[in-house]
């Protein structure tokens, strides 16, 4: 696994605070991650305001767990300029993995509810669903195994290439490799994501 020392956690970082400036300048929207446009994204949802991924990130580095980062917030590690509002991992799926993942999650107050919305407890075996979903102080987001459908993309892939970035006092956050994740965004297909296909591709 390849290390980038830093810069890309100061670059998220960065955009955080971006997001916590923008988002405590308008009213509330009453909105969730999982009801974010699929084009405008969840920087028009209430996930924006306070967000903070990096208390959940060093959560799961405490705890031991190899979550990799996807969605946005790895678009931004890789320098994307579009701002988010929400943190998704993905996992192995292994169910000897899954207390650490459980634990860290639990470090954090983190709540969970099922595809449909329906609260489930912070166990282990919860998050062997193919995706859960989280809020939790300052970041919500999904929570993914492979076992997920990806338009067809077998994703757990993108966990063997993913990037491990180095921060300062050793913490890890691990994050999906730049054309492993062109190749997810291009398998949702969604405009958001074409569009920041497109920029990964042609943006720098």
């Amino acid at each position: 696994m390849r290390q980038m020392i830093d810069e890309p956690l100061e670059r998220l970082r960065a955009a955080a605070r971006r997001t916590r400036e923008l988002a405590s300048n308008r009213a509330g929207t009453g909105l969730g991650h999982e009801d974010a446009d699929d084009d405008v994204g969840t920087i028009g949802t209430d996930g924006a305001l306070g967000f903070d991924p990096f208390p959940l990130l060093e959560a799961l580095h405490r705890h031991g767990v190899r979550a990799v980062v996807i969605g946005q917030v790895a678009g931004i590690m890789h320098g994307s300029a579009e701002l988010t509002g929400d943190l998704d991992l993905l996992w192995d799926g292994l169910p000897a993995h899954a207390p650490a993942l459980a634990a860290a999650f639990a470090s954090v107050g983190a709540r969970l509810t099922d595809e449909a919305g329906d609260p489930v407890a912070t166990r282990p075996d919860a998050f062997l669903r193919p995706k859960v979903r989280f809020t939790s102080p300052g970041a919500g987001g999904d929570c993914c195994t492979p076992a997920l459908p990806w338009g067809g993309l077998q994703v757990r892939e993108c966990l063997d290439g993913a990037i491990t970035a180095v921060g300062a006092g050793g913490l890890e956050v691990h994050y999906v490799s730049r054309a492993d994740l062109i190749r997810m965004r291009r398998a949702l297909g969604r405009p958001k994501d074409l569009r920041r296909a497109d920029e990964l591709i042609n943006g720098w």
